[in-house]
């Protein structure tokens, strides 16, 4: 992403913010993690990630996420053994916004409709249509086009129930995450979501 276009255009006051509308226009940093942290996407060799058949399928995925859902654009992406941290950016076309003590209000919103609203033959789409372009609703598609085609080819394969979220404040913040995501492989002996590769046991 141009990071001349971030700046000043996403900018908001806080992170988290009860006010904040999670399908308006923003980048967020988005953390994905397995089931007990299990390593199905992988392992790290030399400092670098080795994909598994898993892994594999979640990186084709996240990367076809624009084709699914209009409007939104991807940062830098990263999958480990046992999570993926991404970028995801929603840019939708507005025609006006207005701020009303200190929330941010959007007039005469353009409405783009959702990547899959139009019929389609079964087993024809790969993400499910779950609502409208939120966040929840993006990444809730992406985890289950994942779960879904892994399960359907044998591979193991479950996420954690949630997901972290947090919205990018500043064209700063967004270069800090960015470098964070690209040297992840490299720092993975010292990353608080690593844990031992318990699949090798089993």
């Amino acid at each position: 992403m141009n990071q001349g276009k971030f700046q000043n255009k996403y900018r908001i006051s806080s992170i988290r913010a009860q006010w904040w509308d999670y399908g308006w226009n923003g980048a967020y940093f988005i953390t994905i993690c397995t089931q007990d942290r299990e390593h199905y996407f992988g392992k790290i060799q030399n400092n670098k990630m080795v994909l598994s058949e898993g892994g594999i399928i979640a990186d084709i995925l996240w990367h076809q996420i624009p084709i699914h859902h209009k409007n939104i654009e991807l940062g830098d992406f990263v999958i480990m053994p046992n999570h993926i941290h991404g970028i995801l950016i929603i840019d939708k076309q507005l025609n006006n916004i207005d701020v009303d003590n200190g929330n941010i209000v959007e007039t005469g919103r353009v409405e783009t409709g959702h990547a899959l609203s139009l019929p389609q033959k079964p087993g024809s789409q790969r993400f499910q249509n779950i609502g409208k372009n939120t966040i929840s609703s993006i990444v809730g598609s992406y985890k289950s086009a994942v779960t879904k085609h892994a399960n359907r080819l044998g591979y193991p394969h479950q996420w954690q129930k949630l997901f972290y979220d947090n919205i990018i404040r500043n064209n700063n913040d967004y270069q800090k995450i960015s470098d964070y995501i690209v040297s992840n492989p490299e720092n993975w002996g010292k990353d608080k979501f690593k844990t031992e590769d318990k699949l090798k046991s089993k």
